[in-house]
């Protein structure tokens, strides 16, 4: 095996991390956004720490379900059509193979290959995996970007978890009186931190990612404190 060779399987890219990270960032970020807002609405409306200790828990196993039912529902849909769209092909090759390769060869045409040499790629190509030449260049569906509902739904609900545990753990361990302050601000860093670490995993700007993360945390936080304040009142 030569050095280039080498250098070929090694690499390791950032594109087959794309299924899970977003599932991943989307549950962790909704589970420390969501709680943490809902803890400071209930809060700003006078709540016992009875009441929010509850509050707390109720948004964190409400919403690890909503995200595992949603996940998996939106990827199934996905999954559905990539399969019908690949049956669609394989019928279509059986029945035609030979206007199938001149699709491929078309599509390589228009990618700058010359006629002569993209019939040739799309013949050797169709020779190897028909089906997989054709998914992977004409239905643009890959083995790495596959839909995979199952692993979506877990991966979102566990995060989702985790990251309204944080909110949690912060509501039972501060003090009452400076509560809102505890949890907003400690909401905060956990999403600067996520916003960061995705960026890092991802292989974009970590300032970047940790901003747009914790702006909006901060916005959904103080539109939730807002109503809370507005419409709450004492509660015992």
């Amino acid at each position: 095996m030569t050095s280039a060779t080498r250098r070929l399987h090694q690499e390791h890219h950032r594109s087959a991390r794309i299924g899970w990270l977003r599932a991943a960032v989307l549950g962790a970020n909704d589970g420390i956004v969501s709680t943490a807002s809902l803890v400071v609405g209930v809060a700003a409306a006078q709540a016992t720490p009875s009441a929010i200790v509850m509050t707390a828990v109720a948004g964190l196993v409400a919403g690890a379900m909503s995200m595992a039912a949603g996940e998996y529902v939106s990827v199934h849909s996905q999954a559905d059509t990539e399969k019908a769209d690949l049956d669609r092909e394989r019928r279509e090759l059986a029945t035609d193979p030979q206007a199938e390769q001149r699709e491929l060869a078309t599509i390589y045409e228009r990618r700058g290959l010359a006629p002569a040499l993209a019939q040739q790629v799309a013949q050797q190509l169709m020779a190897h995996d028909a089906l997989a030449a054709h998914a992977r260049d004409e239905l643009e569906v890959s083995e790495t970007m596959a839909a995979r509902p199952v692993q979506a739904a877990l991966t979102s609900a566990a995060s989702f978890a985790a990251g309204a545990a944080l909110p949690l753990l912060v509501v039972v361990v501060a003090p009452a009186g400076g509560l809102l302050a505890w949890v907003s601000g400690t909401a905060l860093v956990f999403l600067a931190l996520l916003g960061a670490l995705a960026a890092h995993t991802g292989g974009a700007g970590i300032w970047l990612g940790a901003g747009r993360v914790t702006f909006w945390g901060a916005l959904a936080m103080a539109t939730t404190a807002g109503v809370g304040a507005l419409f709450g009142a004492p509660v015992g």
